[in-house]
């Protein structure tokens, strides 16, 4: 009779076990950025190494401008000619206003015919439509000349914020490709610890849980908070990636560094937390 009882005590009794979980991981930036240049060039200035610490707005590389100087030269071509179609133009409609002044006194003393005096008016109206298409060729042929010159800007290629380079796959005098990258910028601002879970210990954690993460490296300890679940199992080993934001405290951390995580849970045997 008193094990039944005991028996029915327990089935009616929640049960509550406490959970330590303890992962490996490793610290990441969420900001890693491939610096790549706009256009293609002979790198002229590689001004940083991997692991150096850059600034924002700080050269790290500089490709030649043979390709934008030539593009320079053309346009300078095309501006000139353009102004010499232009000072062209307008001669000639001065003349012809001279010419039309001219035959307005001779047409009130009836000395030319309406005819010929229509004639210098329609030549008229032709160079003045003739002088704005040379004058939008030159508005045109500057504003190319404005574009040119901003490419130049894209030659310098810069920090878009603090970091460290931890990747140089170009040195002076090799071929910049766009698209391809030149130099790969990690923000240190922006630093998680990443680690897998096995799915069936997903039932022990949800965002915003509080996680104990350590540095050994540094033998430093701090407390971080889960933001990420990964949705997508690796089919093989059925683990999914966390990701937690910690609390570096100003201490030197960099990515690349391992990093403990433990991971407390007072998990009920009816599934709740």
């Amino acid at each position: 009779m008193k094990k039944i009882f005991l028996a029915a005590a327990l089935l009616s009794v929640t049960l509550v076990s406490g959970v330590e979980l303890e992962l490996s991981g490793s610290v990441v930036s969420d900001n890693q950025k491939m610096m790549t240049s706009r256009y293609m060039g002979y790198v002229k200035r590689m001004m940083v190494s991997e692991g150096d610490i850059v600034k924002t707005g700080q050269l790290l590389y500089e490709i030649d401008s043979k390709e934008i100087e030539a593009a320079e030269r053309q346009v300078d071509l095309a501006i000139s000619q353009a102004r010499l179609a232009l000072q062209m133009n307008r001669s000639q409609l001065d003349n012809v206003r001279l010419n039309l002044a001219r035959y307005k006194r001779l047409f009130e003393k009836k000395m030319v015919s309406k005819y010929e005096l229509e004639q210098l008016e329609l030549g008229e109206k032709n160079m003045v439509d003739m002088v704005e298409i040379a004058q939008e060729q030159v508005n045109q042929a500057l504003a190319k000349k404005d574009e040119v010159l901003n490419q130049y800007n894209y030659l310098k290629i810069t920090a878009p914020n603090d970091g460290v380079i931890v990747d140089k796959r170009l040195n002076e005098g090799e071929m910049a490709i766009p698209g391809m990258p030149a130099v790969v910028l990690t923000d240190l601002s922006h630093l998680r610890v990443t680690a897998e879970i096995s799915e069936t210990d997903l039932k022990f954690i949800d965002l915003k849980k509080e996680v104990a993460v350590t540095i050994p490296s540094l033998a430093f300890e701090t407390t971080g908070k889960i933001v990420s679940i990964i949705p997508s199992s690796n089919p093989m080993t059925h683990k999914f990636k966390i990701k937690m934001d910690f609390d570096a405290k100003g201490r030197p951390v960099y990515p690349g560094m391992y990093a403990k995580v433990v991971i407390k849970s007072d998990w009920k045997e009816n599934g709740t937390k």
